[in-house]
């Protein structure tokens, strides 16, 4: 839907490090490090790809692979404000009842079902109303 709509479709990602995840928050803030080199994407999926072998060690592979400057990697590892942005991300998802990840909202919406067709209608749908 993003290659058919580029325009009017945009994806955000929203941190909610699952509790029971051990290394979750971690890999959330290593996400969020690399978004500072414009790698957020990247890392992201590598991460989730690597969920049940996550480590520091792992996490420090992950960032090298992708050809991060380490030392600003590991620096932004422990910027507050990574920290903080999760924090809001958290507590955002509580305040919309969000119970596990991932979850999706489309235009505020809670989309229950998951599957391509899914996502096609409940988008198409929005862009319909948005048209009109």
């Amino acid at each position: 839907m993003l290659e058919k709509h580029p325009k009017d479709v945009k994806l955000v990602t929203v941190n909610f490090p699952l509790s029971m995840h051990e290394y979750a928050r971690k890999a959330a803030v290593a996400a969020l490090a690399a978004a500072k080199q414009g790698k957020f994407r990247e890392m992201h999926s590598k991460l989730f790809a690597s969920q049940r072998e996550l480590s520091d060690v792992k996490v420090e592979e992950i960032a090298q692979g992708l050809g991060l400057d380490m030392e600003k990697f590991n620096r932004d590892l422990k910027d507050p404000a990574i920290a903080a942005l999760i924090d809001r991300d958290l507590e955002s998802g509580m305040q919309a009842h969000v119970q596990g990840t991932p979850t999706i909202f489309i235009n505020g919406t809670l989309l229950d079902q998951r599957s391509p067709q899914a996502f096609q209608q409940a988008i198409e749908g929005e862009l319909k109303k948005v048209k009109k």
